[in-house]
């Protein structure tokens, strides 16, 4: 990877930043694409004099993603909405960026979808980044599609959401509770994408990602609460109430869930059929406990301050 130039979009990202870290340490040159390039700044310090770069681009202009990826030696696309015009980004801007990559002569892309994508997904969401794939691969045949399972990390919405719920109510209501998830250290997402663009064996490929574990989403609240020292009743919240609640007020501002994000959690996410991307790629996947147990201490009473820190 040493001196190539990559571009990078939705470099500013959660999932970003930990791929932006890991090119820059692989001497890559990293391009960062985004709509605000301002709210990728924080990676300036990340890399040497000269080693990052800015540019404005949005996936829906398909111009703007052509000026992005000019010059580039490989592209990687990171970019996902959980609201709002699915198709317009993971349909359409999915395969401009395909498009713009073929045309530039650029030598390896790597898309990031999700386990679960398809025409036959429940959700939007699902469905939208299933034609992302297709369009992608008619593309650019050679694209390396990556498809991770709910990623967790230091700033993630998973785990700091679930102990923050934890930490406020007195009884914290489950939302499908039976719903099974894989999760996979964004480190080890960040590592599967350099590990795929240095190498032509991924070229062509779609790989599942997925951590070490497959858990129910009742046993991951249960296990967080363990980490950071509180005992709560955990309730599980009746389906069809809660679907009903999303799909009337889903949309509405400060709504915690929308109703596409509650039918994303009516279907498992594990590693099924498809090729298991980490050791592929040879990554060994990080277990959870190894490493949330770190940032999730700020939930205990007296966060670090705590007895008894780190669970046994």
């Amino acid at each position: 990877m040493k001196d190539r130039l990559v571009t990078l979009f939705g470099g500013g990202g959660f999932i970003g930043r930990y791929t932006a870290q890991a090119l820059l340490r692989a001497g890559a040159r990293v391009r960062i694409a985004q709509r605000d390039p301002r709210r990728a700044w924080y990676l300036k310090p990340l890399g040497g004099l000269g080693q990052t770069q800015f540019v404005a681009a949005d996936l829906r202009h398909a111009d703007s993603v052509a000026r992005a990826v000019a010059g580039a030696d490989a592209v990687v696309n990171l970019v996902g909405v959980l609201k709002g015009d699915f198709n317009a980004v993971h349909a359409d801007g999915a395969a401009n960026v395909a498009a713009a990559a073929r045309a530039a002569g650029v030598g390896a892309l790597v898309h990031i979808s999700a386990l679960g994508a398809g025409p036959s997904a429940a959700s939007r969401y699902g469905r939208s980044k299933g034609e992302g794939e297709t369009r992608v691969r008619a593309a650019f045949p050679g694209a390396t599609i990556l498809r991770p399972s709910t990623a967790f990390g230091r700033e993630d919405g998973l785990t700091n959401r679930i102990a923050a719920l934890i930490r406020m109510l007195p009884v914290v209501p489950v939302i499908a509770g039976a719903t099974r998830l894989q999760p996979v250290f964004a480190v080890d997402i960040a590592d599967a994408i350099v590990a795929a663009l240095s190498g032509s064996d991924a070229a062509g490929q779609t790989l599942a990602l997925g951590g070490p574990e497959v858990i129910e989403m009742r046993a991951l609240y249960a296990r967080i609460a363990d980490w950071i020292d509180r005992d709560p009743p955990l309730v599980a919240m009746p389906g069809g109430l809660v679907g009903l609640a999303t799909r009337l007020g889903g949309w509405a501002p400060g709504a915690p869930m929308t109703h596409d994000q509650w039918l994303m959690l009516q279907q498992d996410y594990v590693v099924g059929a498809e090729p298991d991307g980490l050791p592929l790629l040879g990554i060994t996947p990080t277990p959870m406990a190894a490493v949330a147990p770190d940032w999730l201490v700020q939930y205990r009473r007296r966060g670090r301050f705590a007895l008894n820190n780190m669970p046994a």
